[in-house]
């Protein structure tokens, strides 16, 4: 028999990966079924099997999905010729339009109730976070020692905001009506300029 090329087999598994997401945007993750993900990729419940061993390895799938476009986000801000200040503010522009899909609040929602009672699950959340943390806090050290912005607890202040924008997706997930993206951003904006020195504005 010959032998599938890595490829082909990840595009297969992406396929499954693309299909979970639409139907996570429409039922969310605990009412979805393997059934309900192989008929969004038009594929066969044999063939999600051969990728994913239970349910749950797909949701891990999911995050570590997600997880890598974010590590994208950040690298990319890490690469551009701007200010450190400009990089905090880029990621949460691009995470607060990323809470405008609904498969994704959906997603984080479900990761929190998960997390309750699968240890697999909690474990990879854990470290997709902490390597966010470490690279925020990496932008805000620098801003202090730059005197681009005020002397501030960088560890914290990175916690921070982890939490407004996991709080932010978390919550619109229950009330998607009562989020206005651009005026969160706006608010957030101003949070940034209460931080910045202010003999550092132009």
């Amino acid at each position: 028999m010959p032998r599938v090329p890595d490829e082909y087999k990840a595009q297969r598994r992406q396929q499954f990966i693309e299909a979970a997401w639409r139907c996570a945007a429409t039922s969310g993750y605990r009412d979805m079924t393997v059934d309900d993900v192989c008929a969004e990729a038009r594929m066969s419940k044999g063939a999600f099997y051969g990728y994913f061993e239970q349910k749950l390895d797909l949701i891990v799938a999911l995050l570590e999905d997600d997880a890598r476009e974010l590590d994208a986000i950040l690298a990319a801000l890490g690469g551009r010729s701007i200010t450190n200040v400009e990089r905090l503010r880029g990621y949460t522009q691009a995470l607060l339009e990323r809470g405008e899909a609904p498969g994704r609040a959906q997603l984080r929602a479900d990761l929190w109730t998960s997390m309750l009672s699968e240890k697999e699950v909690a474990d990879r959340f854990s470290a997709t976070v902490q390597r966010r943390r470490e690279r925020l806090r990496n932008w805000i050290e620098a801003a202090v020692a730059s005197g681009e912005i005020v002397e501030i607890r960088a560890n914290a202040f990175a916690s921070i905001l982890l939490a407004l924008s996991d709080g932010l997706l978390l919550h619109s997930s229950l009330q998607p009506d009562a989020f206005r993206w651009l005026n969160i951003l706006s608010a957030l904006d101003v949070l940034l300029a209460g931080i910045t020195r202010q003999d550092r504005v132009a």
